[in-house]
């Protein structure tokens, strides 16, 4: 099968489809009566040959292959009816409800649709479809016997499993936060942009009924309404799990950048443990560098427990306290400059690290409230003023 320009972007969006079901195959052999992971295998393998069917390269293949006259209707149809089944059967089986309840409205939905697409079959062989028509199938024959009952039947079964997928999903999305909220307004607007292109399809065979020709509806109008509603819908599907995964990707990035003043601070620490070789971090994944900095900055900061002077920390906290901070601020003031004086201390009197180290008295166990805490003015004026006469006796 060659395939035009018109074509491709079927073909690579289907392929795409299918590989990601394949992928998932392995989890549904594991796990073969999940089914939120067999809706959503299902509607993967169907979307994916829909838009290989649909592809108008596919449509005048198979009706050269097959030998009869419009054959791809049906099949396109049929596939779309299934995609549409298979797009609620997901929804009903991904919101909250009790599994009784789910899986006995799935299996009413499993029925329903399946003996749609057996009816769609079976009017298309009873009727007559002599004339070739690619684009205008559904108002040339929307007066045909058996061939009209078999468009409004599609058109109808897939406006109404996506108009309820639609409104299920807005509802859903008003109990929900975060990007699986985003996501279900999403699909409902990708649901709605899929209603209001049989609608129109709906129009225009309506029309003909009545003897107007509306056939614009169906080879102008309707057509660009799917494009944008498959990407609305990849993207309603994908948001609610790759959300989540990159919201904790930003915010462990956002902590490592909020540690980054204390790992300066504390890089030059000797410590007994051998951390001091940076992992690479264009490709080191975020969650293991920001475990392996917190690491290095415990073990540097209990390198420094001999050091710490529980007086410094003390002094430091109630000038904070004086300074018209809180509680709180003040402590980790007094364990920041505490700690600054002991990181000096130690860099003019190392001690024996084969020795056990005391445990550190340092008070906040937050990281990133220390690695903060560097940048007030008031840490620094204190650093300052315990560092300077200890400077002096050293010149001296």
């Amino acid at each position: 099968m060659t395939s035009g320009p018109n074509s491709i972007g079927f073909y690579a969006y289907g392929i795409l489809l299918l590989i990601v079901c394949a992928m998932k195959l392995p989890a549904l052999l594991r796990r073969p009566h999940d089914m939120l992971l067999r809706a959503a295998c299902l509607l993967l393998f169907v979307a994916g040959w829909l838009m290989i069917f649909a592809a108008p390269e596919s449509i005048s293949t198979l009706n050269k292959v097959s030998g009869t006259t419009n054959f791809a209707a049906p099949v396109v149809y049929a596939t779309t009816t299934a995609f549409s089944g298979a797009s609620l059967l997901l929804i009903i089986n991904w919101r909250p409800a009790p599994p009784e309840q789910a899986r006995r409205i799935s299996r009413l939905c499993i029925t329903a649709y399946g003996l749609t697409i057996l009816a769609i079959a079976l009017l298309f062989w009873a009727g007559d479809t002599p004339t070739p028509q690619p684009t205008l199938f559904d108002a040339y024959y929307a007066t045909t016997p058996y061939i009209r009952e078999m468009i409004v039947i599609y058109l109808s079964a897939q406006g109404v499993a996506l108009a309820t997928a639609g409104v299920l999903c807005w509802r859903w999305s008003r109990q929900v936060s975060g990007s699986l909220r985003v996501g279900l307004r999403i699909l409902a607007i990708a649901y709605l942009l899929i209603v209001t292109y049989d609608a129109l399809r709906l129009v225009a065979v309506a029309a003909r009924w009545s003897g107007r020709n509306l056939n614009f509806l169906v080879d102008k109008v309707s057509p660009p309404l799917a494009a944008p509603a498959c990407l609305l819908g990849a993207l309603g599907f994908a948001l609610p799990l790759v959300g989540p995964r990159l919201a904790e990707t930003s915010r462990i990035i956002r902590q490592l950048r909020q540690l980054a003043p204390l790992q300066r601070a504390l890089q030059h620490v000797p410590t007994p443990g051998a951390i001091r070789a940076p992992l690479p971090q264009w490709r080191t994944p975020p969650a293991l560098l920001l475990t392996a900095r917190k690491t290095a900055l415990y073990d540097a900061i209990i390198a420094l427990a001999p050091y710490c002077d529980p007086t410094v920390r003390d002094a430091a906290r109630r000038a904070a306290l004086d300074r018209g901070h809180d509680e709180a601020h003040a402590a980790v003031i007094g364990d920041t400059t505490m700690i600054l004086v002991a990181r000096d201390q130690q860099t003019s009197r190392p001690a024996d690290l084969s020795q056990d180290a005391p445990t550190t008295s340092w008070r906040s166990q937050d990281l990133i409230l220390l690695s903060r805490c560097l940048s007030s003015p008031l840490v620094h004026d204190l650093h300052e003023h315990y560092t300077s006469p200890q400077k002096a006796a050293h010149h001296e």
